[in-house]
C-alpha cells in the first residue's frame, strides 16, 4: 500500500460521511430558514427540525421533547453541569467526578470550586476504571451532582454506568446523574431510561456528522437553571441560532450509524483487535494502556512504546500520510504527559511514549497493515538513536 492520507485520530473528530454532506447541502441553499408559525418557509423548517430531533432522541431511547440541540458536546455539558448546580445550590454544594474525566467535566468542576462548591475527585484503578464503591463512599447529605465520562477519551475504558445508577438510587436523596457520552455515542448501545441518567451529552462530529452540533438529553421533570440568555430560535436551553443544516447532517449521521449499530461495533472491535495483535507481534516492548476486550470502547487502542517519544513518532507518521494521536488529545498540544495515564499509575516516560489509535468505519485492514509497518520501522530507527535503549540492549549494538 502506498503512503496516503490514513486517519486514525477519530477520537477527536471524524470525517463527515458523504451522505451527511449531501443532506446538509439543501439546508444551506433553499431550506436555510429558521422555524416559524403561519408562514410556509418557517413551518416547513419546524417540521424538519422536529424530524431531526426525533431521530437523535430515538437513538437514545428518549422522547423528542427531552432532546435539546446545542452547538456541540462541550456546550451541552456546560448547560447541564452549571444548570443543575445553580438550580440546586440551596440544597447542597457538593459534587462528585473523577480525575480521569473529560476536560469539559474537570474544568466545570474547577469553576464550581471557585464559586464555593466542594468537589470530590474519584481515582481510577490501573485500567482507568472508577469503582462504584468509591462513588458510594464519596456521597454526602449535601451531594447534588455526580458526573462521569462513559468512555474515557484517552484509553477507551468503559465506566460501570449501571452500577453507578444503582449506587445513586440507593443514596437516600436525589443526586443528579450527568453523563458525557460523546466518546460512547455510536460505539456502544445507550439507553437513557435503562441508565437512568438525568442528563446526557452527545456530539455529531464523533459519528461522521458535522462539527458544531450536539445534543443534550434532559430527563422529564429535571430543572436546569438558564445559563444562556437570548431570543429562542430553536431551543430554550440554547437561545439564538443553531444551524439547520448542521441538525440535518446530525440526523443523517445518526441514521447511518444506528441503521446497524451492532454491525458497526463488530467491525470496529475486529479492526482494533487486529491492530493490537499486529502491534504486539511487530514491535517489542509495547504495552497496552487500559483494559483488553469488552472493557474498552470498540474503536480505541492506546499503547506505550518503550524508549521513544510519542511526539516524535506522531510527526514521523505524519510524514508518511498517517494521522494518529499521542497521549491525551487535550494535553498533547502542550506536550504534557497525559493526566489520565498518570492517574492510572503510568510514569512520565510511559505517558510520553504513548500512542492512541482511534478507528472509524472508513478504516481498513490494509491501512492497519501499512500503519503498523511504518510504526515498526520508525520505532526501530528511533531506538537505534537512543543511548538508553543501547545501554539496556547491548546485544543489539
Amino acid at each position: 500500500m502506498k503512503s496516503g492520507n490514513i486517519y486514525m485520530d477519530n477520537c477527536i473528530t471524524t470525517a463527515p460521511a458523504p451522505e451527511v454532506l449531501k443532506e446538509m447541502k439543501a439546508y444551506l441553499t433553499d431550506g436555510f430558514w429558521f422555524p416559524a408559525s403561519f408562514i410556509s418557509t418557517g413551518e416547513s423548517t419546524a417540521e424538519a427540525v422536529a424530524s431531526f430531533r426525533q431521530a437523535v432522541a430515538d437513538s437514545l431511547n428518549a422522547s423528542p421533547d427531552e432532546l435539546h440541540f446545542t452547538s456541540g458536546g462541550t456546550l451541552a455539558n456546560n448547560i447541564s453541569i452549571k444548570g443543575v448546580t445553580l438550580s440546586r445550590a440551596v440544597r447542597g454544594r457538593h459534587v462528585i467526578c473523577s480525575v480521569v474525566d473529560y476536560p469539559d467535566l474537570l474544568t466545570n468542576a474547577a469553576f464550581l470550586e471557585k464559586i464555593g462548591f466542594e468537589v470530590s475527585y474519584l481515582e481510577p484503578d490501573a485500567q482507568g476504571r472508577v469503582s462504584p464503591q468509591q462513588l458510594k463512599d464519596a456521597i454526602r447529605d449535601d451531594t447534588v451532582l455526580f458526573m462521569t465520562t462513559i468512555v474515557n477519551h484517552v484509553v477507551g475504558t468503559i465506566q460501570p454506568m449501571r452500577e453507578y445508577r444503582d449506587v445513586l438510587r440507593a443514596a437516600g436523596h436525589k443526586i443528579h446523574f450527568h453523563a458525557d457520552a460523546c466518546q460512547a455515542y455510536g460505539k456502544l448501545p445507550l439507553d437513557v431510561k435503562e441508565l437512568d441518567v438525568d442528563t446526557l451529552s452527545v456530539s455529531a462530529h464523533k459519528i461522521h456528522g458535522p462539527q458544531g452540533i450536539g445534543a443534550l438529553y434532559v430527563k422529564h421533570g429535571t430543572k436546569l437553571e438558564q445559563i444562556i440568555h437570548g431570543v429562542k430560535r430553536i431551543d430554550g436551553l440554547q437561545p439564538g441560532g443553531i444551524g439547520i443544516a448542521l441538525m440535518a447532517g446530525f440526523a443523517k449521521a445518526v441514521e447511518l450509524t444506528f441503521a446497524d449499530l451492532e454491525g458497526g461495533i463488530r467491525h470496529l472491535r475486529g479492526l482494533s483487535d487486529y491492530l493490537l495483535e499486529q502491534l504486539e507481534a511487530r514491535i517489542p516492548e509495547i504495552e497496552l494502556n487500559g483494559p483488553r476486550g469488552e472493557g474498552r470502547a470498540c474503536h480505541n487502542i492506546n499503547v506505550s512504546i518503550a524508549y521513544i517519544e510519542g511526539e516524535a513518532v506522531t510527526m514521523m507518521l505524519d510524514l508518511n500520510g498517517i494521522t494518529v494521536a499521542t497521549g491525551s488529545a487535550c494535553a498533547s498540544q502542550g506536550l504534557k504527559p497525559s493526566y489520565v495515564l498518570l492517574a492510572m499509575g503510568k510514569n512520565h516516560v510511559q505517558s510520553h511514549g504513548s500512542m492512541k489509535f482511534t478507528l472509524s468505519r472508513y478504516n481498513t485492514r490494509e491501512e492497519v497493515d501499512f500503519v503498523v509497518e511504518k510504526l515498526a520501522e520508525i520505532t526501530a530507527e528511533l531506538r537505534s538513536r537512543s543511548p538508553l535503549y543501547k545501554s539496556t540492549h547491548p546485544e543489539e549494538r
